[in-house]
Formats: structure tokens, sequence, C-alpha cells
């Protein structure tokens, strides 16, 4: 009998170079990804990543492992929701390597960001997704994700930015 890989999902400790290693291959390779732009990380943002995030106490990473190798990612960073007066997590990064999507991973990734939100005290989640992603979109609204909005007659919120560099 041949046993099923073993699924891990930890918080990444960023002091710690496998797991710095981990996050920063694994956001190489979503870069890489058409869904995540179709480039490299540029070796500046490779070099300052782990610290930078080390040294922002909202920042937090989960990183999902098959028998010890790394597969997914979620970089998360914590939020305020003022009409709540209580925490939000924002999932910045998500990815799984393609070679291991739909074996349940991101799921299995997904529900822990939810587990550690929740004892961070946090109201909701939020991400982004691109409008084209659809296996993306199938599994965080599989999940429980949709559009935001407070009043159907506003509309849908919309995810805009403003290019400072």
């Amino acid at each position: 009998m041949i046993a099923a890989p073993a699924l891990t999902i930890v918080l990444a400790d960023y002091g710690n170079p496998r797991d710095a290693a981990a996050v920063i291959a694994l956001l190489d390779a979503y870069a890489r990804d058409p869904m995540g732009g179709g480039a490299p990380l540029a070796e500046g943002v490779r070099a300052r990543l782990i610290g930078d995030l080390a040294a922002n106490a909202q920042a937090f990473s989960l990183i999902a492992r098959l028998d010890g190798v790394p597969v997914g990612l979620a970089n998360c960073f914590m939020a305020y929701s003022t009409f709540a007066a209580a925490p939000i997590v924002n999932i910045h990064d998500f990815a799984v390597l393609p070679g291991h999507r739909g074996a349940g991973i991101g799921k299995a990734l997904l529900a822990a960001v939810e587990a550690e939100a929740l004892k961070r005290g946090a109201c909701k989640i939020t991400l982004e997704v691109l409008s084209g992603n659809h296996p993306a979109k199938a599994l965080y609204a599989s999940q429980g994700y949709g559009d935001y909005q407070l009043d159907p007659a506003a509309g849908q919120a919309l995810f805009w930015q403003k290019r400072l560099t």
C-alpha cells in the first residue's frame, strides 16, 4: 500500500531560513504565473521581502507543504474594520504550485487562513482575484467568499490602485 502525501500548513517563521526560502520560492512561482503577472520577482524584492515581512507586525504567511515540500502560500496582512470595530485579515497573495492545483491544497490553505483570522479576532477575510481567474474564483466561492456590497443599489465594491513608483 502506498501512503498518501501528508499535507501540513504552518505559520511561517520569517527568521527560519527554511520558511524564508519557501516564502520567496512560492511567491516567485506565483509571480511567474500569468495570474501573478508572468514575470519573476525582481532581485531587490527577493533581497528585501523577508526582512520587510518580519518587520511588519501586521504580516503573516502560511505555507502548505506536501511531505515537507512547499506547494502553497498565503501572505496575509491585518487591517481594521471601522464599521465593525474589529480586525480584518486580507489575503494579499494566495498561490498553489501548478502541479498541485485541484488536489484540495487551496481549500486547506483557506481553512488555515480562516482559523488564524479567528484566532486573531478578525471579523472578516478579504482578498482580490482577477476577473478572468475562473479556477480561483470557483475555489473562493466554494469556501463562502463573494463580492462585497453594502447595498445592492449602490453596486459592488471595486478594487482600484494608483501606482506611486
